[in-house]
């Protein structure tokens, strides 16, 4: 049986985003296969470039990582001001490892984080997870409106 890796990179993740830094801090091409996980598993993340992906992690405040042996089979990412507002994103698991419980590893790790864990309100956008969500507490909201600007 292959060994569960779980990464709690530091801010930015060095490492993931200049090494291609897996489990033991030893190479294993990590960034192409974050690209990989993102395209075959999330709809809203795919062909993102490796360049935007350095941008996308060297600016979030938690990033943490999940690796069977050495393949990356679960992703998540916050961003924080530390006191009133954070919000949760790109939280991926590999359609081969979902029920597995690695995403509550995930979300647990990103909500407990030092960063994160005081934060008064969270926010997360999902399309077809709300009931996974809720065991997080995280709840729908019908007294405010989604907004996006494109560019």
């Amino acid at each position: 049986m292959k060994k569960i890796s779980l990464i709690k990179h530091s801010k930015g993740a060095i490492g993931l985003r200049f090494f291609g830094l897996g489990p033991n801090l030893e190479p294993t091409n990590g960034l192409k296969k974050l690209q990989q996980l993102l395209d075959k598993n999330a709809f809203w993340a795919k062909n993102r470039t490796i360049n935007d992906l350095k941008k996308c992690l060297a600016n979030s405040d938690v990033i943490v990582s999940i690796w069977v042996g050495n393949e990356i089979v679960g992703f998540g990412r916050g961003l924080t001001d530390g006191i009133y507002r954070g919000v949760l994103w790109d939280i991926v698991i590999d359609e081969n490892h979902q029920g597995k419980g690695f995403g509550t590893l995930v979300v647990n790790n990103l909500l407990s984080s030092e960063k994160i864990k005081k934060t008064k309100k969270i926010y997360l956008m999902t399309t077809n997870k709300k009931l996974f969500y809720s065991q997080f507490d995280f709840q729908e909201v019908s007294t405010q409106n989604l907004l996006i600007r494109e560019i």
